[in-house]
């Protein structure tokens, strides 16, 4: 499993119409991570690794895409990404969180396990 790259118009049809909707309303199957970032960006290629790491330990649990602002100027303008990288955390029920920063692989960690999955009773 890899992280998954991810255009405008894969992000209408398998995240969220932005265009349509006026609500928050999460298209996809499982909780999510979307990293915005650039092929130029030093802290972003140091997370990079990071999050096929965690594809693979999560691969049937959450989704793990990726935005290049570079190419994909509308997204980031809709988002409002200021600062790179910047991940949006999408979980099943709720509003999304977007938070910038280059994260640890342990605080990513613990953002999965509290926020995006579901607690077991």
């Amino acid at each position: 499993m890899a992280t998954t790259r991810l255009t405008k118009e894969d992000f209408i049809a398998h995240i969220f119409d932005y265009r349509t909707a006026t609500e928050w309303d999460y298209k996809g199957t499982k909780p999510a991570i979307i990293d915005f970032y650039a092929d130029w960006c030093g802290p972003c290629k140091m997370v990079a690794p990071i999050l096929e790491e965690l594809s693979d330990l999560y691969k049937d649990q959450i989704e793990i895409y990726k935005v290049d602002t570079e190419t994909e100027l509308e997204l980031a303008s809709v988002f409002g990404i200021q600062s790179i990288p910047s991940f949006l955390f999408i979980p099943m029920k709720g509003l999304p969180s977007l938070e910038p920063g280059a994260f640890p692989k342990n605080a990513l960690i613990q953002i999965i396990e509290e926020h995006l999955l579901p607690a077991s009773s």
